[in-house]
């Protein structure tokens, strides 16, 4: 199981949950997911802290039990433990199939130290404000991650998270620390959020007028950097863009690492044009492909590393979002089949299947070359790897692509039998860009409200 972008994006999609997804801050999908989490909070001591220096590479005599807690930071008196830690870093080594070097790990840790640390402060926060979330509410979304991001149930995932070296406790305090936040920021930062009409009509307007110019779906990396700790920050962001290159998770890279707001949707920035960019961005952003990284980019304040999900164009159909009816005819190879004889079974049944006279026909032929057909009228283009969109695209009902296919796996063929076209995108309602004006200005005020609570943190380490 892979922790995706959704993992934490636990609640419905309604406005209340892109209020929710846009307004966190720290993290974290399950992307989602991807896309990062953390065990519960145990109280701290009476007895002073700070005292104990626990080496990174500390060797243990006799047994190492993983349910030892050791404090690893304690913030306005709560503790965080390494076991704190070591879960949540479980879950990122899973999302990256174990293929993480000691070094990054050491890097991992840290950052993870820092999501806590931040976490613990918004739990915090929250509290003092008389800001609560019911364990019920918790219990739910915990069920739903399990649903949405696993297809399984709560004990499906209990196991999951047990086996990778994380626990059941550690995505529920995660869970906690989001439902907190979000409510506090709903209470306290939200109802002071005002967006004009005037405003918003003059958004629409110069939506409009850029009708058919291309949008950008990003992915984000933001690690901000003091004049004293460029050079550090820019390696370190080259190694995190080495590791996604070698097939890292973004989401759950961009969970960890960034310092957007976007982190806890792995990093997701939505659709954007190029000038809604920083002009720095807007350079690079340009010469993306779907699937393509770059970075890190300096820009005022730090580094960013892009990636670009997917690209459309302004208020105009995307042909990618055509509806499709498909038939694929498969025929297996026989065991042990030659290179050779497997590419004179291939001619051979893709000249029989060209035979077909169109969908209606195709399966009494396929029968007859022994070959499977399997029917799906709800496949989108752009779902479909991309070296076949275009091609699929152009085709007329009744045609077929080329065969692909492996000696394993044996060949296939996709035949078109319909195609539903997109409708003109009108573009967003007045409500619903009103809704993300206010949920920009909802982001800026989270940055500087959390801002604040480091800043007046009490934090020991140990």
């Amino acid at each position: 199981m892979e922790i995706t972008v959704q993992a934490v994006n636990t609640l419905s999609q309604t406005r209340r949950s892109r209020f929710i997804r846009r307004a966190f801050v720290s993290v974290g999908s399950l992307a989602a997911l991807a896309s990062a989490l953390g065990a519960g909070m145990v109280q701290a001591q009476s007895a002073p802290q700070g005292e104990i220096v626990i080496p990174d590479d500390v060797k243990i005599f006799g047994n190492d039990n993983p349910n030892l807690r050791r404090a690893t930071a304690v913030v306005n008196g709560d503790v965080i433990t390494g076991t704190d830690v070591d879960q949540r870093l479980a879950l990122i080594v899973a999302a990256n199939q174990g293929k993480i070097d000691d070094e990054e790990m050491k890097r991992l840790r840290l950052q993870i130290l820092r999501n806590l640390i931040d976490e613990t402060l918004q739990i915090q926060e929250a509290k003092a404000a008389d800001v609560s979330v019911a364990d019920a509410q918790i219990d739910q979304s915990y069920a739903r991650v399990a649903q949405q991001n696993f297809n399984q149930n709560v004990g499906a995932m209990d196991a999951y998270l047990k086996r990778i070296g994380s626990s059941p406790e550690s995505l529920k305090r995660q869970i906690r620390g989001e439902l907190s936040w979000q409510n506090l920021l709903q209470r306290n930062v939200q109802p002071f959020i005002n967006v004009s009409d005037d405003e918003v009509n003059e958004n629409l307007s110069r939506l409009k007028a850029a009708k058919g110019t291309e949008e950008y779906r990003l992915g984000e990396i933001y690690m901000s950097a003091a004049p004293d700790a460029r050079q550090q920050v820019y390696e370190n962001a080259t190694k995190i863009v080495q590791q996604l290159r070698s097939g890292g998770s973004f989401v759950a890279y961009a969970r960890q690492y960034s310092e957007a707001t976007t982190a806890s949707v792995g990093g997701d920035l939505g659709w954007v044009r190029l000038a809604q960019l920083p002009s720095e961005l807007q350079v690079v952003a340009r010469d993306l492909e779907t699937g393509q990284l770059v970075g890190p980019v300096e820009v005022p304040g730090g580094f960013d590393i892009l990636y670009l999900i997917d690209k459309r164009q302004v208020l105009t159909a995307d042909p990618r979002d055509a509806v499709l009816s498909l038939k694929q005819i498969s025929l297996p190879f026989p065991k042990g089949v030659s290179e050779a004889e497997a590419g004179k079974r291939a001619e051979s049944f893709a000249a029989g299947i060209k035979a077909a006279k169109g969908c209606g026909d195709v399966d009494k032929v396929a029968t007859g070359l022994g070959a499977q057909v399997v029917t799906n009228d709800q496949v989108k283009a752009r779902d479909l790897p991309a070296q076949i969109q275009t091609s699929i695209l152009q085709l007329s009902p009744g045609e077929t692509l080329p065969p692909f296919g492996s000696l394993d796996e044996g060949i296939r063929i996709l035949m078109l039998c319909g195609r539903d076209d997109p409708q003109v995108n009108d573009g967003p309602s007045f409500e619903q860009l009103q809704a993300q004006l206010e949920d920009d200005r909802v982001n800026k005020r989270a940055q500087t409200y959390l801002r604040d609570l480091r800043r007046d943190a009490i934090i020991e380490y140990n």
